[in-house]
C-alpha cells in the first residue's frame, strides 16, 4: 500500500484535539476508571490501624489509628486540638511544631504510632488565658503574632529551643 501526504495530513481542529487530549492525561492519571477491573491493591489488603498511648498537654489519650496517620492529623482530626496548625505539610514552615518529650519537632513530618508513650505539649497545653506562658505573653506584649496563623508553631518552637539548651 503506498501512502501520500494527505493521509498524514491533520486539520487545525484535530490538531487541538489532540493537544488537548495529551496535555489532559497526566490530570486524568489520578481518576479512578468506571472498569469492573480488580479494585486496587491498597484496597484489598486494607490499611493497618495500631493502638497508641499519648500524653498531650497532660491527659492520657488510648487511641487507635491508622499507620500512616501523621501526629498532626492524630492531634488536630481524633483529639481536636485545633492550634497545632497545618501549613505546607511539608515540614517546610514551622506551622505545625510541637514539643515531644522536650524537643521541637514538626508533627506533619512525622507518623503518630513513632511516638507510643511520649509526652506532647501544644500550644493549648502551655498556658491559658489570664495565665499565659512567659513566650506567649511575649508575643503578645511585642506584637510578635503578625495574622496569626503560624504563631502557635513560632511559640512551641522557641519554648522548645529554650528548653534543649536549658
Amino acid at each position: 500500500m503506498t501512502t501520500t501526504t494527505d493521509e498524514f495530513a491533520i486539520s487545525r481542529r484535530g490538531l487541538l484535539k489532540a493537544g488537548t487530549a495529551t496535555a489532559s492525561m497526566p490530570a486524568m492519571a489520578g481518576m479512578p476508571t468506571l472498569s469492573a477491573a480488580a479494585p486496587p491493591a491498597a484496597a484489598a489488603t486494607g490499611p493497618t490501624a495500631s493502638p497508641l498511648t499519648l500524653e498531650v498537654n497532660g491527659k492520657s489519650f488510648r487511641l487507635v489509628l491508622d499507620n500512616r496517620t501523621t501526629l498532626l492529623d492524630a492531634l488536630r482530626e481524633h483529639l481536636h486540638l485545633s492550634g497545632t496548625k497545618k501549613g505546607c505539610d511539608h515540614g517546610q514552615c514551622g506551622a505545625c511544631t510541637v514539643i515531644v518529650d522536650g524537643r521541637r519537632i514538626n508533627s506533619c513530618l512525622t507518623l503518630a504510632v513513632m511516638h507510643e508513650g511520649a509526652r506532647v505539649s501544644t500550644i493549648e497545653g502551655l498556658g491559658v488565658p489570664g495565665h499565659l506562658h512567659p513566650m506567649q505573653a511575649a508575643f503578645v506584649k511585642h506584637d510578635g503574632y503578625q495574622c496569626g496563623y503560624c504563631t502557635p508553631g513560632q511559640i512551641c518552637s522557641a519554648v522548645g529551643m529554650l528548653n534543649e539548651i536549658a
